[in-house]
This record gives structure tokens, sequence and C-alpha cells, in this order.
């Protein structure tokens, strides 16, 4: 029996000994609203199968007149893979039933053709498990690959993707065919949004936003415990808000976007033209800043204002306990730090200004991970 098949109560216990275990039967009932029957009703099962497991008594506490006993997920019951997709490199990372890694590996994409991407995957997530040797978690349960863009993870298709130039590819059925093995996708942040709800800076939060920084602009958002994923698979697309002041086209048609001004590519051009040297790079633009040169100092400040003015729009809108900033452009932050602050504070609507604001680098093998999360969360909470 899988976790699909429990019932919902199942689901519930699992998803709290996976996030917050191990604990005792009662204080599982107590986090989970669950009778004390409930919960052993549903334990029951679970431990038959082997996807918990008891670890011991808890010495000073008791149940019912006898010793407590600390129940946990069991890690080794199922490994997974996370393919994070870029548009020049695969992420691989190979975890066990609470992601925590047993392999990562890197591989180039010389192409960005459909067939030959597709393969590579398959090719990594191979090299994973040569790497991690035999072990006892048997064979990968299941691989969630994560990619930027228009992602819908229910029905397994990248609608549109801007760094591969993908329409339409059903993803998660070539994936499977090439690999035999059960393949979901996701938008690469919503899935490093469900790492962090697990694991990271989100973890025991109600509701939580990740804003990612670099070569695109989205958000991952948690509300009630849960990602939102959007009806149509669309959500969190604070990089297209319409924030106004530049005429740039974004990578969606758009001008006025977020993105258009504050991506790692619109903070580039934007020193090019205020330099007037076009083999100008990033690296280059972050010196020079750093030097304090007057206008390309001014390209990273409005790229601030752009910014705060969509973290005060993403508290104003879900007033997030929490937001973590996180993505590759997070290693120029203090460049843009003091006009986000700035711009969050005068945008932020009352209480939404008291949004504790975390700025946290990851490293894109945290984003894989994302992958292997979502095909787990997907074992016991699968999509609608």
């Amino acid at each position: 029996m899988t976790l699909a098949d429990q019932p919902p109560a199942a689901a519930l216990v699992f998803q709290t000994l996976l996030a917050q275990g191990p604990l005792t039967r009662a204080e599982v009932g107590r986090r989970t609203g669950l009778s004390a029957g409930a919960v052993t009703k549903v334990a029951t099962p679970l431990l038959a199968d082997g996807w918990i497991t008891e670890l011991g008594r808890l010495e000073g506490e008791r149940a019912n007149g006898r010793p407590a006993t600390l129940v946990a997920v069991r890690a080794e019951r199922a490994c997974f893979a996370g393919v994070k997709v870029t548009g020049d490199e695969l992420i691989g990372f190979l975890g066990d039933l609470t992601a925590q890694p047993l392999a990562t590996r890197r591989a180039d994409l010389r192409t960005r053709d459909v067939g030959t991407v597709v393969h590579a995957i398959a090719r990594l997530v191979a090299e994973l498990c040569a790497e991690a040797g035999t072990t006892a978690h048997g064979p990968v349960h299941s691989i969630g690959v994560t990619i930027s863009g228009d992602v819908d993870g229910q029905t397994g298709t990248v609608q549109y993707t801007p760094f591969l130039n993908w329409r339409r590819v059903p993803l998660a059925q070539l994936v499977q065919a090439a690999t035999g093995t059960p393949t979901v996708i996701e938008n690469d942040v919503r899935a490093l949004a469900v790492a962090e709800q697990w694991f990271g800076a989100g973890a025991g939060l109600s509701s939580f936003a990740l804003v990612t920084v670099g070569a695109g602009i989205g958000a991952g958002l948690s509300i009630g415990g849960r990602v939102v994923s959007g009806a149509h698979g669309v959500s969190g697309e604070v990089g297209h808000l319409p924030v106004g002041g530049s005429d740039r086209v974004c990578t969606c048609g758009n001008t006025g976007c977020v993105e258009a001004v504050a991506s790692t590519h619109a903070i580039t051009e934007q020193a090019r033209q205020a330099t007037g040297d076009p083999t100008l790079t990033i690296d280059d633009a972050v010196r020079l800043a750093h030097a304090g040169h007057t206008a390309v100092r001014a390209v990273f400040s409005r790229a601030g204002h752009a910014l705060g003015l969509a973290l005060a729009s993403v508290a104003n809108l879900i007033g997030p306990q929490r937001i973590i900033i996180s993505g590759e452009g997070v290693a120029s932050y203090d460049l843009f730090a003091d006009q986000i602050r700035q711009t969050f504070a005068a945008q932020a609507f009352g209480a939404a200004a008291d949004c504790d604001i975390v700025v946290r680098p990851l490293p894109f093998e945290e984003w894989a991970r994302g992958g292997a999360a979502v095909a787990a969360q997907r074992l016991f909470a699968p999509a609608r």
C-alpha cells in the first residue's frame, strides 16, 4: 500500500512526523488535533508498511500509565532524485525520504534541444544512483524536475520557460519514459519553497514567502502550510508585477516588470548603458558599484526600489510571517539592501511592515533538493 492510498489523517500524521518528528503519539495528536485513537489507527498500517518506525521509549513521559514511545519517519524507506534545469546546466540531488543528501552531481548542457536535455537528465539520475552506491534505500522511488517559468505540475507540462525557449513540453512524461521512474515537475522557485517549508527558514511557520533574485525573479508562497501552485500552474510571479518607472522590455514581452529592472541580465544591460562598455559583466558591475561608480550604483538602487515594491506587494497581499530572499543575486545584496528596506517600509501597509525579512544564500544543490522534496511530497499529498 502506498501513502497516497492512505486516508487524509494518515497523510497528516506522516507530514507532521516528517517536518517535526520524532514525536510521541500523544504529541502527534496535540499537533494535528487528532484523538489518541485516531493517531493509533492511522499509525498502525504506516508502521506495518515501514513508512514510520518506533525509536524507543521516552524517559519521564507516560501515556495511559505506560512509558511513551517516540515515533519517526523511516528515512531509508525510499529515496528520491531532484534535478534543477538551468539554461546551461543540470544540478542533481539524490536524497532519502527526509530529503537528507545521499549524492549530488552537476552536468553541463551543450544544447537546449528537448530530447537531448531529457536524456541528459536520465543520465544524471543514473550517475547519482551510482555515486550513492548500494544502500538500503533501494531504487529511486520518483524524480522531481524543477525548471524556471510557467510550469504546470498537475499536468507535468512546461508551458513556457524563457531560458530554454520551450513551449508546451510534456516534460514529466518524457523524463518518465526515459528513466522508467515516476516523474513530477514543478517551477523551481516553488520547489525550493517546499524544501524551505520542510527543513529551512520556513519550517514551523503558518505562512511565508520565498523570493528569489537572479536570472529571473520569482516567489514561492506558503499559505496555511501549503505552497500555492495556482489553478493553472502560475503563482508567485512577482518578477512580472508591473512597477513602472522603466520602458525596458521584459522577457514576457511587457514593460515595467520588476524583472525588467532587477534581474541579473537587466542590471548588466543597464550597467553597460551607464558606462558605455558593451562587454561589461555582472561581476564588473558589482565591482564598479562597490568602488563608488555613481551611475552603476544608481542601477542597483533602481533595482532595489523595484524589489522593495515587489516585497511590499507580497506582504500586503498575503501577510506572511517571513519573507526569505535567496537566489544568486543575493551575493550582491548589500548593493540593494538600503533601497529595498526604504521602499518596503514606505509601501508595506500597517502591520505588514513588521514582516521578518531574511536573506538566505542557497546553492543550486538546494534547489535540486527541492525537486526531491516535491517528489516525496507527492507521495503522501498528491496534486489535486
